[in-house]
């Protein structure tokens, strides 16, 4: 493989690393020092990063606001919003931009090279030449408004996308647990304060600190470029030097993230958080957190991985048992593990649902199980399942959620933030091997606990209790500030900040000259899905695919007809497969069986609506596991066991369970919120919907909380057992069928292990899985602590097999990219909104998220609508949101990962001539079919509407005639 590199750049390191099928280079450009990491590979999907150490000295959100406002107009492409636009015009199978604690990174990805080209233009044009239009800071950081803009006697409000963001991000009580424990554990650091910006602070920011920040580190002396794929490194190199590095000369100041100063004895420190809620009881967080060593020094940070494993990693560990088992809280803590993600390590474990008089008891618990492990031990085949575990995860291809190469490249980022080895962070299997050799030493667990955790005097203890006028402070003191600036503005400053709102409006509103940008056009879009076939051999169908030495199985059951409550508890059901007992076998004996032989088993159900009515559905259970080849035998009878042996008779480790989802799914909410206002709006429209309401929505989120308490009875912790039993018994006694995703030579051997172990058994009597018809009108707002809204809409549409499917998708994109960015992010100052067809469910959704606005924001729902049917819109709008569709389609998907899609659609009736049929459609929408569809099933009358706001704006939802629920 060709090593060659620009003129302009020379080879520091090499290294082939045959775990990730990868060749490891890294350059440094010689005139301005800058960083080139290429990871070559035969893969097609190239991705591309640039990244620049941002190291914040306060919590005004500098470098978040920076990244926002860099991506909004550069010199050679002088309009408005070129990220957004390029969004449109690309196929791309990734593309956004990360603030991070110490960096900002700019990276996508893509399966077609012209489209890859035009990417990295506009990328490294708002890089290092961004205009930073003060209006463009004004909307995206933070800007002083009228209420009513043009009206200086209504009152003065905070606008922003960021702003709002943070609102939103900040409203995350583990977001607010991190930052808090972050301010004590980095007490002199960047990491002391919040890089993506407090509230509070982010006001505080000037444009001038803005523009300074942008020149001391958005500069390639402080650039790190990676990249992945099959292009060459001097290909990339040719155009970074003629489109950026030919123009700068090396930088005299460094950017470096300081060491953190030690304590010299433990500190415990008390806060508070907000919430609303009547009953505080147990609502308290407790976390205690150690500061190690620096996540350059691979050897170390290795050896505390497998720390944080043995202690951590499941049910059986030593702290997580003690976490999880304990009457001092509900759940162990969201932040439980270790933290490589910064310049120094952090280890971290603690409860939620705590008394606040627990604290103490809780620390002690930590202390008390840390020094049995340091006294005692660990057996020796655990920290061998630890090992395995680490092993596994630098073998497994992953690529499902973004792309593979993307997670390579950020798993090496943080040593070169640093100047470390980035290198070094890829290849582990030299770190591997020491950690072998380690661990001979019966004592090594041991000492690596006393010397990172026992004795190590850099500890913080942080207790988060709930405070029920927090909410109500915060606001107070927004409106005092707002009205003490009122106070002082002069008449001038009146005048600035009205001609300001109406210059950013136009501005907004302003037509630019889209053609500068690139663009890829539909001849440029693959006219066919890339699919995978499989083999059926008896009950087994096989693919053979690149797994990287790991294999995946699946036993797949016909789910029966289940009634309502055997339904809503089905996710239940799924987190018990892989956490109770087997056989002869405890809950804990499972866990370190599991660990020793996989990468996890897990249980999960797949129920979808046929593809030509919502109405009616097809369902199935999954019992799943992955594991290294060498262990497929082990992990096919550790599956036939499950299957055949669950146990449902561990009561306290049910309820346990239960209050672990419970906290969970509370905590997932101010992520989710879009989402879950969207399910929530679509649950009147069929019975699909419904049930994803009632057991992954908000719905589902109510009942696991009052299940939650009804189990502090021991009758009902039977009588939840029981339940369970019955499901599992309905499922299992279904006829079933495996899928095997292996490397080619070894299918035949994995699939008659399979065949042996897991032989086919004469169906059961258990009826066909259907659900009732199910059809309401939902009118909803959903109260919860957050300082931002979350607004949705739902119309009943069709399945993916009509005709308007296609043209419904495509009017998503058209709605989202002409109207619904501008009014609800630009305008509005949500941090994001659109549309989409959701055809599963056969519903077309609009949402908006951590968005300040609630009844404006739904109006702007309908005038979406009136806009798309006012006048006929340009082709080439069309044509950007049918991109848009195939790029969806086309996403970013590991090798097993596309197996299994293609497997469950195909399973589903989704065929890969229906999909196909589907393509096609959308390939040829039109205005007119926009029109139709648009004007037959979006009429604002027939609109399902569901919110999820703070309780502050109780009124507000009332007014609206919304029905008020809380969770």
């Amino acid at each position: 493989m060709s090593t060659a590199s620009h003129p302009t750049f020379k080879l520091v390191k090499e290294e082939s690393i045959a775990s990730l099928n990868v060749v490891v280079q890294e350059f440094e450009h010689i005139a301005t020092g800058a960083q080139h990491i290429h990871l070559q590979t035969d893969n097609e999907e190239n991705v591309f990063l640039v990244a620049l150490r941002t190291v914040p000295e306060d919590s005004t959100g500098v470098a978040h606001i920076l990244e926002h406002t860099a991506l909004c107009g550069s010199k050679k492409y002088p309009v408005r919003d070129p990220f957004f636009m390029m969004t449109r015009r690309s196929i791309n199978t990734f593309m956004n931009a990360f603030t991070s604690s110490d960096w900002t990174a700019y990276p996508f990805a893509s399966l077609n090279k012209k489209d890859f080209n035009n990417l990295l233009d506009v990328y490294l044009d708002a890089v290092f030449f961004s205009r930073l239009d003060p209006l463009d800071f004004a909307q995206e950081g933070h800007r002083l408004e009228f209420e009513k803009a043009d009206d200086p006697s209504s009152p003065l409000v905070f606008k922003g996308v960021v702003f709002n963001e943070m609102k939103g991000a900040m409203s995350s009580v583990p977001s607010q647990l991190w930052h808090t424990l972050s301010r004590y554990l980095f007490p002199t650091s960047t990491y002391h304060f919040n890089s993506g910006g407090e509230p509070d602070c982010i006001p505080d920011l000037s444009y001038e600190e803005l523009v300074e920040f942008y020149k001391t580190h958005y500069h390639p002396s402080n650039a790190i470029f990676m990249t992945y794929g099959d292009i060459a490194a001097k290909t990339h190199q040719e155009k970074f030097e003629s489109q950026v590095l030919q123009h700068f000369k090396k930088l005299d100041k460094k950017i470096v993230v300081t060491d953190e100063k030690r304590y010299y004895s433990p500190i415990s420190v008390q806060e508070g958080y907000p919430c609303n809620e009547d009953n505080l009881e147990n609502k308290t967080h407790v976390v205690v957190a150690w500061l190690l060593g620096h996540t350059t020094d691979l050897t170390e940070t290795m050896r505390l991985r497998l720390l944080s494993s043995v202690l951590l990693d499941n049910s059986a560990t030593p702290l997580m048992h003690a976490l999880e088992s304990t009457e001092l809280g509900q759940a162990p803590s969201p932040l439980c593990g270790l933290d490589d993600s910064q310049k120094e390590l952090s280890f971290m474990c603690g409860l939620e649902g705590c008394a606040q008089d627990a604290v103490d008891d809780v620390e002690k618990l930590i202390i008390e199980t840390l020094s049995q492990v340091i006294e005692e031990g660990i057996a020796q085949e655990d920290i061998e399942s630890a090992l395995h575990q680490l092993e596994l995860h630098q073998r497994e291809i992953g690529g499902d959620s973004y792309p593979y190469g993307l997670q390579l490249i950020l798993t090496a980022l943080t040593a070169a933030t640093h100047y470390g080895d980035p290198v070094q962070q890829l290849n582990l299997e030299a770190a591997l091997k020491q950690l072998r050799q380690d661990i001979q030493d019966p004592d090594f667990i041991q000492k690596l606990a006393q010397q990172y955790l026992i004795d190590n005097p850099h500890r913080v203890r942080l207790m988060l209790s709930p405070d029920k006028d927090m909410s109500s402070r915060k606001e107070a003191a927004e409106k005092a500030r707002l009205d003490k600036i009122r106070q002082a503005l002069t008449d001038s400053d009146v005048q600035h900040i009205i001609e300001q709102s109406k210059a950013l409006e136009e501005r907004q509103n302003k037509k630019d000259d889209e053609s500068i940008l690139p663009k890829v056009t539909l001849s440029d879009v693959p006219k066919e899905e890339v699919d995978v076939t499989g083999e059926k051999r008896q009950s087994v169908t096989c693919y053979p695919t690149g797994t990287n030495g790991l294999v995946y199985q699946q036993n797949i059951y016909a789910l029966p007809d289940f009634n309502q409550q055997q339904l809503e508890i089905l996710p239940l059901y799924s987190q018990c497969v892989s956490e109770l007992g087997v056989g002869e076998l405890n809950y804990l004996d499972v866990q370190r069986k599991q660990a020793s032989v996989t990468g996890g088993i897990s249980g999960f159900s797949s129920i979808r609506t046929t593809p030509d009515n919502p109405h009616t559905t097809s369902g199935y259970f999954i019992y799943s596991g992955r594991a290294l080849n060498r262990n497929q035998k082990a992990l096919t009878e550790l599956l036939s066991d499950t299957i055949n042996s669950l146990r449902f008779d561990e009561h306290s480790r049910i309820a346990e369970l239960v209050a672990q989802v419970k906290a969970r799914k509370e905590q997932s909410i101010p992520g989710n919120g879009h989402s879950l206002a969207m399910i929530a709006a679509t649950s009147g429209i069929c019975a699909a919907a419904n049930l994803t309401h009632m057991t992954s929505g908000l719905g589902g989120i109510s009942k696991i909380k009052a299940l939650d308490t009804q189990l502090k009875e021991n009758n009902a912790r039977i009588e939840l057992a029981d339940q369970l039993a019955a499901i599992h018994q309905a499922i299992t006694t279904n006829e079933h069928q495996s899928l095997l995703i292996a490397e080619q030579q070894y299918i035949d051997e994995f699939c008659n292990v399979i065949e042996e172990t897991q032989p086919q058994k004469a169906a059961g009597t258990s009826s066909v899985f259907e659900l009732q018809k199910h059809e309401q009108k939902i009118r909803q707002a959903w109260l919860i602590n957050s300082g931002v809204n979350f607004c949705a809409k739902a119309y009943q549409t069709v399945p993916i097999e009509h005709p308007d499917a296609a043209a419904l998708t495509v009017l998503g994109g058209v709605l989202r990219n002409g109207f619904l960015h501008k009014t609800i992010r630009e305008q509005g100052g949500a941090y994001g909104g659109g549309a989409s067809q959701d055809s599963s469910n056969g519903a077309f959704r609009f949402y908006s998220y951590r968005d300040p606005r609630l009844e404006d924001t739904l109006t702007d729902f309908d005038r979406a609508v009136e806009w798309l049917l006012a006048e006929e819109q340009p082709w080439q709008r069309i044509e950007e949101a049918i991109l848009g569709t195939i790029s969806s389609l086309d996403k970013s998907e590991s090798p097993a990962g596309r197996v299994k899609r293609c497997f469950y659609a195909s399973l589903h009736g989704r065929t890969i001539e229906k999909r196909q049929q589907f393509r096609e459609r959308v390939l040829a929408v039109t205005y007119s079919d926009l029109a139709r569809v648009a004007g037959q099933y979006l009429q604002p009358e027939k609109a399902n509407c569901a919110i999820i706001c703070d309780t502050s704006s109780r009124g507000i939802a009332e007014k609206l005639q919304l029905d008020i629920m809380e969770i």
